[in-house]
């Protein structure tokens, strides 16, 4: 039998394993509520960007500078490993930063930790909007991640990806190998596959996680967890291909509207004048009718049948001789 764990044995092994969870979850931190892609409010412009060493706007620098690791605004000389010592309790602003993110745009405070680690962890060094495809330089806003397909997004962009986001590139939700029903979405190859084409060589599944995408290796989802809706082309800009001046998108998209607009009234036009000429042959054909019986009547009219019912005259009412 197995010898049995002691109180202090018992606490150690939970201390251990609180530990663990507490290092994942900084791992795992959320992208919006990392430092590096923090909210702030120039000090000169007013205005609203993301956590950047210059405005994006005017260029200016920030009197209370964040580092782009630790999030701190303050360096206290006791309770830090700082690479530049200072004399004072504590030091801010341009005292406390030691370097600029090339990936995020944003100070580094003069730690020897955020120094070291954050170049190799910053979570921006790919980020590029899957819309747009701007990165952190090309524009001021804030960087996202979307829900479905984990893609960086930027801040214009963030709602109309998510909104269509969950849209096969198939007309049905059946698996892009076989016949049967896909019970597994990617929603980064927008693609479902059944219980056995869901099992790749090349990507292994993790212990307690969806089978991983065998296209992409993405974790996968179930399909009726999801609010997939198939590929449609009827409505949006996606009815208009690109025209021969590459015209595409939104433009492309009103111009044909327009076009088949102007087709519908052209068609209804000639549909009306079909129709009165059809009104018209009628007219003709009604009045010729009446010309041929009066052409009729008058020929018929000096012909003198003599005495007969039709004239009022029966034979009993002929005078006598």
């Amino acid at each position: 039998m197995p010898k049995k764990k002691t109180g202090a044995r018992k606490k150690a092994e939970n201390r251990r394993e609180r530990e663990k969870q507490i290092r994942a979850s900084r791992a795992n931190i959320d992208l919006a509520k990392h430092p590096c892609n923090a909210s702030m409010e120039c000090d000169k412009c007013q205005r609203r960007q993301k956590n950047r060493a210059f405005c994006y706007f005017c260029n200016s620098v920030q009197k209370l500078p964040i580092c782009a690791q630790c999030g701190k605004t303050k360096c206290m000389m006791k309770s830090s490993d700082c690479v530049i010592k200072h004399a004072g309790v504590y030091s801010t602003g341009l005292a406390m930063v030691g370097a600029v993110c090339d990936f995020c745009e944003a100070w580094v405070c003069h730690g020897r930790k955020c120094l070291s680690t954050h170049a190799c962890i910053c979570p921006l060094a790919d980020a590029e909007c899957i819309e747009c495809e701007r990165g952190v330089w090309d524009h001021g806003g804030r960087i996202f991640a979307c829900s479905f397909c984990h893609n960086f997004l930027c801040e214009d962009d963030q709602f109309e990806h998510q909104a269509s986001c969950q849209v096969l590139e198939a007309e049905t939700f059946k698996c892009v190998s076989c016949n049967r029903l896909g019970q597994h979405s990617c929603l980064r190859c927008k693609a479902c596959f059944c219980d056995d084409h869901v099992r790749s060589k090349v990507f292994k599944q993790e212990k307690g996680k969806e089978p991983p995408c065998p296209k992409c290796g993405h974790e996968t989802q179930q399909t009726k967890d999801l609010s997939m809706s198939t590929r449609s082309l009827k409505f949006g800009r996606q009815t208009g291909g690109e025209d021969a001046d590459g015209a595409s998108g939104y433009d492309a998209y009103w111009k044909n509207l327009s076009s088949s607009k102007a087709g519908d009234a052209v068609d209804r036009e000639d549909e009306y004048d079909e129709y009165e000429a059809e009104d018209d042959d009628e007219d003709d054909n009604d009045e010729g009718g009446k010309d041929s019986g009066t052409e009729t009547t008058d020929v018929f009219s000096n012909l003198n049948l003599g005495r007969t019912y039709a004239s009022g005259y029966a034979h009993y009412e002929e005078p006598e001789d």
